[in-house]
């Protein structure tokens, strides 16, 4: 839902795949999480699909 979301605002982005990349689960595991998805914009860590909290932190960059 995410990607779809972004994609529709035009907002590119970079998808790391945790199933299909050992180095995405350090990354994500690295930032203490260990569910996806996890959207980082900027300074903020969105956990799951929050429309609200996606369009805050668009506009805070």
């Amino acid at each position: 839902m995410v990607k779809v979301y972004l994609s529709r605002k035009g907002v590119s982005f970079t998808e790391y795949n945790v199933s299909m990349d050992p180095e995405a689960v350090k990354r994500l595991v690295g930032m203490g999480y260990r569910t996806t998805p996890v959207t980082v914009i900027g300074n903020e860590r969105i956990v799951g699909y929050s429309p609200p909290k996606l369009d805050a932190a668009l506009q805070s960059i």
